[in-house]
């Protein structure tokens, strides 16, 4: 079948769902297309970490490396989150392809509402999915949001049983948007165990490329350098010298591009450390395995990433701040965390894991692996998300008949 994904932003060398989603259902043998916004007018917090140069050349490269098409249309402007485009031309261009399914991504955007209201006119039936957390929706008039959508979209996501996918394990849809639970279903983020996978010859390969000791013990740090991840608390946290650990030095690799003042504040504290500090700037999804690889402990120093599932696919556990998601996460003795900001407690947990006696580390590598393993598997779940598509296809076929 021809899906078509509909996201607001889509960046070829990130690992969101939509890379990783899209290239494994060509893998299954299916065609899809990207239909996603220009990078002109998207505001710099979305597109400094990756860049926005040469897009063509780097959507190009993705279409090569996956079968998937990206088609990129020019948008009105960007408002609280949300892309704006001309909403006769995103209809009439998803509709030009011909899909069999479309996959509208996140429910709550102008897009995922667009399709919503329009669903009963289009010539193909249609899922979403939802990313959101209660934790994430600090918009100030997120209330006025909530109460508009219970009024004007859940009745017609309900009533016309459109099938939506949430992507976290959370109540946000029913307790916030008035969408039953029973009403979706729960499908996790993950990663490909095939690619992202331990590797020994890699890891002392990496480390002598970067100049990073053989024995050391390696801490990495590998995504945004902004506020909203924490920038500043990891270059603070990490300025004063480690002492060693069961014998080891504390050896660190923080990977990611920072922008902007405050950027430039991570920068020069990062810059001022007095531990062993290699820099690297922001790498492509698949040229990261190498660095997880490289690595013994992933830090994550505000709310989390989906490189988490990557991390630990590699073999490498990790430490995060203590909330309700990553709670879920540290269940199989995989992980560990932090007071939130709590800066002391972030560098004694530092130093708690880098001296976990030996057995007790490689457990918990272990534990990391299996746990992706067991729940993360990205190239199952893949196949469980097509399900859904297929239902959704079935289901409208049905209905089509039923009303000829």
């Amino acid at each position: 079948m021809h899906i078509v994904h509909v996201e607001d932003f889509f960046h070829p060398d990130a690992g969101y769902q939509v890379n990783l989603l899209s290239r494994l259902q060509v893998a299954q043998g299916h065609q899809c297309t990207i239909v996603t916004a220009e990078l002109d007018k998207m505001p710099t917090f979305l597109t400094s970490f990756f860049g926005k140069d040469n897009m063509p050349e780097r959507d190009a490269r993705f279409e090569r490396e996956t079968g998937v098409r990206v088609i990129r249309l020019p948008m009105l402007g960007f408002y609280s989150g949300r892309a704006i485009f001309s909403p006769r031309r995103l209809l009439k261009t998803v509709s030009g392809l011909k899909p069999d399914v479309a996959f509208v991504h996140s429910e709550d955007t102008l897009t995922g509402m667009l399709f919503i209201w329009m669903s009963r006119w289009l010539s193909y039936p249609m899922i979403l999915d939802c990313h959101m957390l209660e934790m994430a929706s600090e918009n100030r008039f997120k209330h006025q949001f909530r109460a508009f959508y219970k009024r004007f979209v859940t009745p017609i996501i309900v009533g016309r049983n459109i099938p939506l996918i949430r992507v976290v394990d959370s109540d946000y849809v029913q307790k916030c948007l008035g969408i039953p639970l029973s009403h979706t279903d729960l499908l996790s983020f993950g990663t490909d165990t095939s690619f992202f996978s331990p590797n020994a010859e890699v890891r002392q390969q990496v480390r002598e490329r970067l100049g990073l000791s053989k024995d050391a013990y390696v801490v990495l740090y590998a995504g945004k350098l902004d506020q909203s991840k924490g920038g500043k608390f990891l270059a603070e946290s990490l300025k004063e010298k480690f002492p060693a650990a069961a014998g080891r030095e504390i050896e660190l690799l923080v990977i990611g591009t920072a922008d902007g003042a405050y950027g430039e504040d991570v920068e020069r504290t990062l810059a001022a450390s007095g531990n062993k500090l290699v820099r690297l700037p922001t790498q492509r999804y698949y040229d990261l395995a190498q660095y997880y690889c490289c690595a013994d402990l992933a830090v994550y120093p505000k709310q989390c990433s989906m490189s988490f599932f990557e991390a630990q696919s590699c073999g490498l556990p990790v430490l995060f701040e203590d909330n309700e998601i990553n709670v879920q996460r540290i269940e199989a003795d995989n992980a560990f965390v932090f007071k939130p900001g709590d800066s002391a407690d972030f560098r004694a947990k530092i130093l708690d894991i880098a001296s976990m006696p030996e057995p007790r580390a490689a457990a918990v590598r272990a534990n990391s692996r299996n746990y992706v393993l067991q729940h993360y598997d990205y190239v199952p779940i893949a196949r469980q998300f097509t399900a859904v598509l297929e239902r959704a296809m079935a289901a409208w076929k049905t209905k089509r008949r039923a009303a000829a």
